[in-house]
C-alpha cells in the first residue's frame, strides 16, 4: 500500500473516531494474519463452487426468482430452492420458508414435528441457548414440549470441552427419540464443535440406537468449513436465513433440510395436517434467498475474518477468547470475557457506532424476552436482528463475556472491532498503556 493510500486510510478513520494508537495496535495484529485469512478465503471459493453447482443442478432459472400469493401451489422458485438446499446439505429434502420467522423457531418446528408425548429428548453437548429453554420447559413456558409430555435430559460436556460418552451411553434410554446437538456455543464459553466432532458424536449414538433422531443446530455454522452436518450423518441440520446462509439479503426465514420423513414431519408441522410442503407463497422474497445463498461463502468469509482478527487484538490485550487467536474455526462467533458489565456495555456500544443504520443509538442492558437475565445487544442492521451482520450481544451475568459475530464486508467487521476497542479505551475499561506496539 503506497504512503498516500495509508495517509488516506488513516485520515478517514480518524473520521469515524479511531486514534491513532487504536489503529496502529489493530494494524500490527493485522499483520500476522495473512496465512489464516488465506486459508479462509480458500474455503469460500470451495463453498461458492458448491453452491453455484448446486443451483446448476437444480436448472435455477430466471423464472424461479418470481414469488407468489396466497396459497403458493406450484411455487417453482421455492420448491427448486429447496432442492438446491438439499443439495448443498447433502440431505434428502429440505424446508425453506420466510414463515419460519427464526433460528429458534426452525429449531422448535423441528423439535415438536418429530417429538411426540411419551418421547424424551437429549443433549449430550450440555444447556441449550438460552432462548431453547423455553421451547423445551426447562423454563416454563405456552406450549413448551414439557407441557405436551416431552422430557428432556442432558449430559455436560466434560471440563476441557470433550464429550462425556459413559454418561451419553448412560442417557440415551428407550424413550429418548430425538438428539439435539448445537454446533456453537451460545452464551457459553465452551469450543464451538467441528463437523468432524459431530460426526464422531452422531456416530457413537447410531451404535446404540440407529433409530434416534440427530438434529444439528447449526446456526452461526453454515459455509465456515467444506463439509455440513449431513455429510457426517446428521438426520437433520436447522438454521436461520438471517444468518451465515442468507448471506445478509435474506429478510427472514430459516431451513430444516435432511432425512424426507423428518423434514415432511415438519412441514405438515408448519403449515397443517394434509397440507405440508404444497401450501405457502413466497411473497417476494425469493430472489433475495436465492442471491443471499449466493453470496453466503464470501459473506461468512468476511465476518470469519472478523472473528479472528478480534481473538487475536484481545488476546494480545489479556482478555480470555473463545476460540483463542490460532485455534480452527467452526462458526463466526469470538466470544471474549470482560469479568465485568462495563466491559460487555463498552463493547457493544463500541460495536453499535461502527452501524451504517442506528450508529446514533446507544445499546442498553435490557430483559428481553426468551432470556433468563438483561441481555445487550448491538445491531444496526439493514434486516432487523441479523447476526450475519456485523453485531454483539451478550448477557449481564458472570463472567460478563461478549459475543461477537457477522460483518458483510471484512472492512466492516475490521472498522467494528476498532470501534468496540476505541470505546474500552475511551470508558478507561482498556488502557492506552497496552495500545504500545
Amino acid at each position: 500500500m503506497g504512503i498516500y493510500m495509508k495517509e488516506t486510510l488513516k485520515a478517514q478513520y480518524a473520521e469515524l473516531g479511531i486514534s491513532d494508537a487504536v489503529l496502529a495496535f489493530g494494524n500490527e495484529i493485522l499483520a500476522s494474519l495473512e496465512d489464516r485469512f488465506r486459508e479462509i478465503d480458500e474455503t469460500a471459493e470451495y463453498n461458492q463452487l458448491k453452491v453455484i453447482h448446486a443451483m446448476q443442478e437444480c436448472r435455477v432459472s430466471e423464472a424461479c426468482l418470481l414469488g407468489t400469493t396466497g396459497y403458493g401451489y406450484n411455487d417453482l422458485g421455492r420448491d427448486t430452492l429447496e432442492k438446491v438446499y438439499a443439495g448443498i446439505f447433502h440431505a434428502e429434502d429440505a424446508l425453506v420458508r420466510p414463515q419460519i420467522t427464526c433460528g429458534t423457531h426452525a429449531l422448535a418446528l423441528a423439535l415438536m414435528s418429530n417429538l411426540r408425548p411419551g418421547d424424551e429428548l437429549l443433549s449430550p453437548v450440555g444447556k441449550p441457548y438460552d432462548t431453547l429453554e423455553e421451547v423445551i420447559g426447562i423454563r416454563e413456558s405456552k406450549g413448551s414440549l414439557k407441557e405436551y409430555g416431552i422430557s428432556y435430559r442432558q449430559v455436560d460436556l466434560l471440563p476441557d470441552g470433550s464429550f462425556d460418552y459413559n454418561a451419553i451411553r448412560a442417557a440415551i434410554r428407550d424413550r429418548t427419540r430425538l438428539v439435539t446437538i448445537q454446533r456453537s456455543k451460545g452464551y457459553q464459553t465452551r469450543p464451538t464443535l467441528s463437523v468432524t466432532q459431530i460426526g464422531e458424536l452422531i456416530r457413537f449414538i447410531k451404535a446404540i440406537r440407529p433409530d434416534v433422531i440427530c438434529m444439528v443446530d447449526n446456526c452461526y455454522g453454515e459455509f465456515v468449513e467444506t463439509i455440513e452436518p449431513g455429510d457426517v450423518g446428521a438426520d437433520m441440520t436447522v438454521g436461520s436465513l438471517i444468518k451465515n446462509p442468507g448471506g445478509g439479503l435474506a429478510p427472514i426465514g430459516g431451513y430444516i433440510a435432511g432425512k424426507r420423513e423428518c423434514v415432511e414431519n415438519a412441514a405438515y408441522r408448519l403449515t397443517s395436517p394434509g397440507l405440508g410442503k404444497e401450501v405457502g407463497a413466497s411473497l417476494g422474497v425469493t430472489s433475495s434467498f436465492y442471491q443471499g445463498l449466493f453470496l453466503a461463502p464470501t459473506v461468512t468469509a468476511s465476518a470469519l475474518k472478523g472473528a479472528v482478527f478480534a481473538a487475536n487484538l484481545f488476546e494480545r490485550l489479556g482478555f480470555p477468547v473463545v476460540p483463542n487467536g490460532t485455534e480452527s474455526r467452526h462458526d463466526i462467533i469470538q466470544a471474549v470475557t470482560f469479568g465485568k458489565p462495563e466491559g460487555v456495555i463498552a463493547f457493544c456500544q463500541g460495536i453499535q457506532s461502527a452501524a451504517s443504520v442506528d450508529s446514533f443509538v446507544t445499546p442498553q442492558p435490557w430483559d428481553m424476552p426468551g432470556y433468563d437475565s438483561e441481555v445487550i445487544m448491538a445491531a444496526g442492521a439493514f434486516v432487523s436482528g441479523s447476526s450475519i451482520e456485523l453485531s454483539a450481544d451478550g448477557p449481564i451475568k458472570p463472567p460478563f463475556a461478549v459475543y461477537f459475530q457477522g460483518g458483510l464486508t471484512w472492512p466492516h467487521a475490521k472498522l467494528g472491532i476498532l470501534k468496540a476497542l476505541q470505546s474500552l479505551v475511551t470508558q478507561g475499561i482498556v488502557p492506552d498503556s497496552l495500545l504500545k506496539i
